[in-house]
C-alpha cells in the first residue's frame, strides 16, 4: 500500500501534463520529501534497438554540479598506476586479493577502474560485475592508464549510463536539495549528450519520452520538444 506521503505526491502531478524542465523541478522540489536527501533520476525511452551493436547507447558524464553521491572507488593496479590510484583517492587498490575477494561476494564499492594490462585478470569477474553495471569498460572511461584522472571523475560526480534490453536509460541527476538552477544545469548536460549520441542508422523518433523523479516520489513527465530545444541551445 502506498505511503500517505505518496499518496499526497502523487495527487500533486498532472498525470496527463507534459510539463517543461522549469515547471518539472519546481513541482518535484514541492513535493512531499523522505527523511533523506533523495536521489534525482531521469528516465528516458528511447527508439533505438538495443539488440543492434550500432544502437547502444553507453556513456559516462561529469555531471556540472555533481551527483550528490559520494562513490567508493575499486582501482585495479599496480606500481606507479596503483600509488596514482592511492593519491587520487581511491578507496581500494590492489589486483589478487581483490579479485579474490569478489569471487566470495564482496561488492562494497560503487566504481571499478582498471589499467588495461590487468583486464585478462579483471574479465573474469565479468559475470559478477557485469550484471550491476560495475565492470570496467574503456568507452565510460574506467579502463585507462589515466587513473588520476578517473579516479578524480568518479569522486566529482561522473556517472555512468547505459540503455537497457526494453530501450530505456535510467540516468542519476543529483539530490533534490540541489537548488533548482544546479538541478537544471545537470538535467540539460544528460539531455544534450544522450542528443548527440543518436546513432546514424536509427530512422523515426529517437527520444521518445522522457520524466524526472527522486527516489521516493512519483514519476513527473517532460515535454521531450521543449527539453530537446533547450539542450540545443
Amino acid at each position: 500500500m502506498a505511503s500517505k506521503r505518496y499518496r499526497k505526491a502523487h495527487e500533486m502531478i498532472d498525470k496527463e501534463k507534459k510539463y517543461d524542465l522549469d515547471e518539472a523541478i519546481k513541482l518535484l522540489k514541492e513535493l512531499p520529501s523522505a527523511k533523506f536527501d533523495e536521489t534525482v533520476e531521469l528516465h528516458m525511452n528511447l527508439g533505438v534497438d538495443p539488440r543492434k551493436a550500432d544502437q547502444q547507447i553507453r556513456n559516462s558524464l561529469v555531471l556540472p554540479n555533481g551527483s550528490g553521491q559520494t562513490s567508493r572507488v575499486l582501482v585495479f593496479a599496480e606500481g606507479q598506476k596503483a600509488d596514482e590510484a592511492k593519491e587520487a583517492g581511491a578507496d581500494f587498490v590492489g589486483v589478487d586479493e581483490f579479485v579474490e575477494k569478489i569471487n566470495s561476494g564482496w561488492l562494497d564499492f560503487d566504481v571499478v577502474i582498471a589499467t588495461p594490462n590487468l583486464m585478462g585478470k579483471i574479465g573474469r569477474l565479468g559475470k559478477i560485475l557485469g550484471p550491476r553495471g560495475l565492470m570496467p569498460n574503456p568507452k565510460v572511461g574506467t579502463v585507462t592508464m589515466e587513473i588520476d584522472k578517473a579516479v578524480n571523475d568518479a569522486k566529482g560526480g561522473k556517472i555512468t549510463y547505459r540503455v537497457d534490453k526494453f530501450s530505456n536509460l535510467h540516468i542519476i541527476s543529483g539530490k533534490k536539495g540541489f537548488d533548482a538552477p544546479k538541478l537544471k544545469e545537470n538535467l540539460l548536460a544528460i539531455i544534450s549528450q544522450i542528443l548527440r549520441e543518436r546513432p546514424a542508422a536509427l530512422k523515426g523518433t529517437y527520444i521518445k519520452s522522457m520524466a524526472v523523479t527522486s527516489t521516493m516520489g512519483p514519476s513527473i513527465k517532460i515535454d521531450v520538444a521543449t527539453a530537446r530545444k533547450e539542450a540545443r541551445k
